[in-house]
């Protein structure tokens, strides 16, 4: 049996990844009496009088949205939300094993941004956070910036602000097994949707040098007519060079490719044009260059999204972190600082000892990973005021 059979009655035979549990058995009149009516009144009260209240009575302050309109589903695009529906609860089972955190899958049946703002903010004082997932690029920019103006809660678009974290945390670790200097580097990133432009915006703010966008038309320069504002915006601060040309010219010379595309775009010989290349190929399940023909090429350090290759680049290191940290101290937000904390933490959990071509990131199966990331996600929030607690 393959793997996608095995997965599809796996599904059919749980019925749903996730299900809701009470934290004390119901069993006397008294449980009844304290959990339900006539005492639950009281932290009603009290919550009606403190707000704040309401995250120390009611699970809310361990509790996450995992919201989805089901436009940009893993891999498989515009699916709807019905179908997103197993993706979100596997989040939602993610935060739980690794964090602690309980999050709730939430499809929206709508890709209007007004409709989805508002939905997304009149539900938001039942929980802690927001995890926005698989929305579309360049709505999924807008829908973060007003959710983020308008909650008192941190909202985070994972595909855009986990993957980036990873990679930043990739990219240390490889420019150090490769002795390469960070401000120096030539970045190529294909892709330029919503992971592909917070992946250039972080690594510029972490100090790495010129980052050179791609998409499928070829290298993107400020000035190009088509640009998305996504877009127009990541190219005002990337390309300083002025490139113009395909992702074959962007790869001459340069020290690292990220990829977040799709399969097939590279070849061996497009890597033998690098400097000592690092090549993320992160598109999935097939990625832009397989490994063996990236390190046919002459490649340096290879890095895939998939679980069956060394260095696999997963956001599930990243975002049970960073929700915990932020949960934990009541953030406001979850800011660049917070970001770039959780990237040099993780990045710092491989020691030099171990680290080498194929080991550049802690095991996605790691659970001891998320606790780092949280005490560094928390510290910077409350570093930068952010934090309530």
């Amino acid at each position: 049996m393959d793997l996608k059979q095995q997965a599809l009655e796996l599904h059919q035979q749980l019925r749903g990844k996730i299900e809701v549990v009470a934290r004390k058995p119901i069993e006397t009149r008294e449980d009844l009496s304290l959990m339900y009516t006539p005492g639950v009144a009281e932290p009603c009260l009290a919550i009606q009088k403190d707000y704040d209240a309401s995250f120390r009575l009611t699970r809310r302050g361990n509790l996450v949205a995992v919201v989805t309109d089901g436009s940009a589903v893993l891999g498989l695009g515009d699916i709807g939300p019905a179908a997103a529906m197993p993706v979100m609860e596997g989040k939602c089972a993610l935060f739980k094993e690794f964090a602690g955190v309980d999050a709730f899958p939430i499809c929206v049946d709508t890709q209007d941004v007004d409709q989805l703002v508002e939905t997304i903010y009149l539900i938001s004082k039942s929980f802690g956070g927001i995890n926005l997932e698989d929305i579309a690029a360049p709505r999924c920019f807008e829908v973060e910036r007003r959710l983020k103006e308008r909650c008192d809660i941190p909202v985070f678009h994972d595909d855009q602000h986990g993957t980036a974290i990873v990679v930043a945390s990739a990219m240390l670790n490889a420019a150090r097994v490769t002795g390469k200097i960070a401000s120096e580097m030539k970045i190529v990133i294909n892709g330029a949707g919503a992971a592909g432009i917070a992946i250039g915006k972080l690594l510029l703010s972490m100090g790495f040098g010129n980052m050179v966008m791609c998409d499928i038309n070829g290298i993107i320069c400020a000035g190009d007519q088509g640009l998305n504002p996504g877009q127009e915006e990541i190219a005002r601060i990337t390309n300083t060079n002025r490139e113009h040309g395909s992702l074959a010219d962007a790869l001459k010379s340069a020290d690292a490719f990220v990829g977040v595309s799709r399969p097939n775009l590279v070849t061996a010989e497009m890597v033998s044009t690098m400097k000592d290349g690092i090549v993320f190929a992160m598109a999935n399940p097939t990625p832009e260059i397989m490994p063996d023909e990236a390190k046919r090429g002459g490649a340096a350090v290879v890095g895939t999204g998939r679980s069956d290759f060394p260095n696999q680049i997963n956001n599930v290191l990243v975002f049970p972190g960073v929700f915990k940290g932020a949960l934990t101290v009541r953030a406001r937000e979850i800011t660049e600082e917070m970001k770039v904390a959780a990237a040099k933490a993780l990045a710092a959990l491989v020691p030099d000892n171990r680290l080498n071509p194929a080991y550049i990131l802690p095991s996605p199966l790691d659970k001891s990973v998320s606790a780092t990331v949280a005490q560094a996600v928390a510290a910077t929030a409350r570093a930068q005021g952010v934090a309530r607690l």
